[in-house]
């Protein structure tokens, strides 16, 4: 009798664990927050996955907002990096998603809610070896100067 006792108290247990632990993860998907949105005219570069031209969103995935989900709207192509913090100087408050630009190659590099916080993603290996084939160039001549641009895409903080 006390072993069936024990047992079902062992299964109330459990039943309740398995409760919260639902609602803790129902929680926190209702909290997180989209730091922004945005229209990408091109295709661009997230870690190693090609995203093409379209309406993305920036999520965070961690409390801290180390790890970033950008997403498309329609859920057909998503990346996740992480990142690190950032702060603007006084009076910017403009929501941006800012690439860095080789040639025709797009690289998200910093998210930009409408606070002074934003994000800066960690760069993948296919950015960095194109930074150094450019630093090796610009030894030689100025043509590795024309190849990289700041592009900025203004978004909407949410």
């Amino acid at each position: 009798m006390t072993r069936q006792i024990l047992k079902a108290s062992a299964m109330v247990m459990l039943l309740v664990g398995l409760v919260l632990a639902s609602a803790v993860a129902s929680a926190r998907a209702q909290n997180s927050r989209i730091i922004a949105a945005a229209d990408v005219p091109f295709s661009f570069i997230v870690g190693d996955k090609q995203l093409p031209a379209g309406k993305y969103v920036v999520v965070p995935t961690t409390s801290g907002a180390d790890a970033l989900l950008i997403s498309s709207r329609d859920a057909q192509a998503a990346a996740i990096r992480l990142s690190s913090g950032l702060e603007r100087g006084s009076g910017q408050t403009t929501s941006k998603l800012v690439f860095h630009r080789y040639g025709q190659r797009y690289f998200l590099a910093e998210v930009w809610g409408g606070d002074r916080n934003g994000r800066q993603l960690m760069k993948c290996k296919q950015e960095r070896a194109i930074e150094r084939e450019l630093a090796a160039m610009s030894s030689k001549n100025d043509l590795a100067l024309n190849t990289y641009e700041r592009v900025e895409v203004l978004a909407l903080a949410r």
